[in-house]
């Protein structure tokens, strides 16, 4: 979205890390920021400072693996503003650290119920009032680098959940009219709360500095950290390998394509 001011932004897991350093560049442009997050005191605290740096800011609880918690914030953010114009699905978990077969099913719930099902309670409850407004609007979900390859040793839960999220956003976007703009945010290691409050990575605010360029020119991939490109031609290319080698391309090879064939099922 070109234009920001006055536009209302709400963003999960908005009192600490990446989600508050994208409230204070939304409060920049001139934006509305509504803060969500499971701990009231960290939201309070951080609404605090946005209203000290002169941003129009509110914030409540809410656990975005809730679906009544999501439906509330979307309520708390009408009853206070009038309108929504902007979610970021910003809440996220980080990774166990085990080897996958140790991965228990509670270490993987626990990835998913945040990482994939928080997002998506964020989509199906804000995505149908944002298409009713009518208006330009965005959902913008925080993947990570790890929606692409897998950055994190040891973190398979994670990962998956990362790539999950990716796979959703690229649906969502074709399922939405064109006023809706849609898009993943990739954030390569930040240092954020989500780290476990290591000092390594690239520093918040310039990530999220780099990020707001790409949202204003709406981009889908908001891209960051570059060495990222050795991963993925890496990945793209064991790929293209195999299909090379074991699935060539040959004409009329569209004859089992899934979307020819379901388009000439009607």
């Amino acid at each position: 979205m070109k234009e920001l001011k006055d536009k209302v932004v709400v963003i999960t897991g908005g009192a600490t890390g990446i989600g508050y350093s994208f409230a204070k560049q939304f409060g920049a442009e001139g934006s509305k920021v509504v803060l969500a997050g499971r701990r009231m005191n960290r939201v309070d605290e951080s609404v605090d400072e946005l209203i000290r740096l002169g941003i129009d800011a509110t914030g409540t609880r809410c656990d975005v693996a809730s679906e009544e918690d999501v439906k509330a914030l979307l309520h708390y953010t009408l009853d206070f503003y009038g309108r929504v114009d902007v979610l970021i699905n910003n809440a996220g978990v980080g990774t166990a650290q085990k080897p996958a077969y140790e991965m228990t099913p509670e270490d993987i719930r626990f990835a998913f119920d945040v990482n994939v099902f928080g997002a998506w309670n964020g989509v199906r409850v804000f995505a149908k009032h944002m298409i009713a407004q009518g208006q330009p609007c965005a959902i913008y979900n925080v993947g990570s680098e790890n929606s692409f390859f897998n950055a994190v040793p040891q973190g398979a839960e994670y990962v998956a959940s990362k790539h999950a999220l990716h796979a959703m956003t690229v649906a969502l976007q074709e399922d939405t009219p064109d006023f809706l703009e849609v898009g993943l945010i990739c954030p390569g290691l930040v240092n954020s709360e989500l780290g476990d409050g290591i000092a390594i990575g690239m520093d918040t605010d310039k990530y999220t500095a780099i990020a707001m360029e790409q949202i204003k020119a709406g981009k889908f991939y908001i891209v960051s950290h570059a060495y990222n490109m050795h991963y993925i031609e890496e990945r793209h290319q064991l790929v293209k390998t195999a299909y090379e080698q074991y699935a060539p391309r040959y004409e009329n090879d569209q004859e089992f394509d899934v979307r020819t064939l379901m388009a000439q099922q009607g």
